[in-house]
């Protein structure tokens, strides 16, 4: 045969079987491992520390004869520029799956791009990307909560407890008096949060009086300053406490405490997330009542939709809310049911 003919012969033979390796789509070319790269905005945030903690859990589980799972986590402590780098760094040490907390939720560009030519899926949970930035690519996905459901809920709780408890209104002008305390300045959640929870309120016929507001980063230590400052300010005035996750209004209560403020002058509190601290605070009787942001949930359908990204089994079998993202409902936790939410959950 001559030179010509020979190439002419297995040049289209070997195209074909390159890009059949091809045609499995991100991650389907390397089935015996889950090796999943995190990267989160700040491991220090109390929710989601547990939330790792539970994923890591139960990817376990999805581990088998010539299938192993392991996870490399990042924590970008809260510079978008250090994530997008660590994302790197993750594709480079060989992760086949990307599971990423963004830094700034408008910002997740570069870490698209970054997978997009590496081949590898992300999941990005708790901060949703906007709707945009999601149609970027079809091996974007989202696991997370509906944020105006749990501002809903915690003004439901609140509703409840007023009017089952006319001493709230201490000074007895039919208006409860309150203040909140903010996560980030600018944060979708916390902003939805903040006025779902007065809008419920209203709805629930009860007359507010907002006496301030501090944003303090979803951070326990920067609440607790934020309420000092404010019960400075206002001093006894201050009937209701609002905070848009549990670790504030764990620093609001830590304020009043190293103040002595005494019970009978104190403010009723209200969280969100349901973390280990703030159901304890519930059941002590110190918070009035939380939003359970169901941990679990979120991080036993990371690491379903993790081990089906990377083996391509079960993906079909995955329920979808929205195009590629997955919402877990919140519940609603008081001084009657916290106990059932205090058990030993993965």
């Amino acid at each position: 045969m001559k030179k010509s003919s020979f190439w002419a012969a297995v040049f289209p033979a070997a195209l074909g079987v390159l890009l059949l390796a091809g045609c499995g789509g991100p991650n389907r070319r390397i089935p015996n491992r889950i090796q999943v790269g995190v990267a989160c905005y700040n491991q220090s945030d109390t929710f989601i520390s547990e939330l790792m903690d539970s994923f890591k859990h139960q990817l376990t589980a999805f581990e088998r004869e010539g299938l192993t799972a392991t996870v490399t986590l990042k924590d970008a402590a809260g510079l978008q520029r250090i994530q997008n780098d660590q994302v790197r760094e993750l594709l480079d040490e060989g992760c086949n799956i990307l599971c990423v907390n963004l830094v700034d939720r408008t910002d997740p560009s570069e870490i698209i791009d970054l997978a997009r030519e590496n081949d590898v899926s992300i999941i990005f949970f708790n901060r949703e990307p906007v709707h945009e930035d999601m149609m970027q690519w079809s091996e974007l996905y989202y696991v997370g909560a509906d944020a105006q459901q749990s501002g809903v809920m915690q003004g439901e709780l609140a509703a409840e407890a007023i009017h089952a408890d006319p001493r709230i209104d201490r000074n007895r002008d039919g208006k409860i008096q309150y203040v909140v305390l903010e996560g980030e300045a600018g944060h979708q959640d916390a902003i939805i949060r903040t006025e779902r929870v007065a809008d419920t309120l209203k709805n629930e016929g009860i007359e507010l009086e907002k006496l301030g507001s501090g944003v303090a980063n979803w951070n326990r230590a920067q609440a607790e300053n934020r309420m000092t400052q404010m019960i400075g300010q206002y001093h006894n005035q201050i009937e209701l406490v609002l905070a848009n996750n549990d670790d504030m209004a764990l620093g609001a209560i830590d304020a009043y405490e190293k103040l002595n403020i005494t019970e009978t002058t104190c403010p009723v509190f209200f969280g969100i997330d349901g973390t280990s601290g703030g159901l304890q605070a519930v059941k002590e009787g110190k918070m009035a009542g939380t939003v359970y942001n169901d941990k679990e949930g979120q991080a036993g359908a990371m690491a379903r939709l993790a081990a089906a990204l990377v083996t391509g089994e079960g993906l079909e079998e995955i329920s979808f809310d929205s195009e590629r993202c997955i919402y877990l409902p919140y519940q609603k936790i008081d001084g009657e049911n916290v106990q059932e939410f205090l058990g030993d959950k993965h």
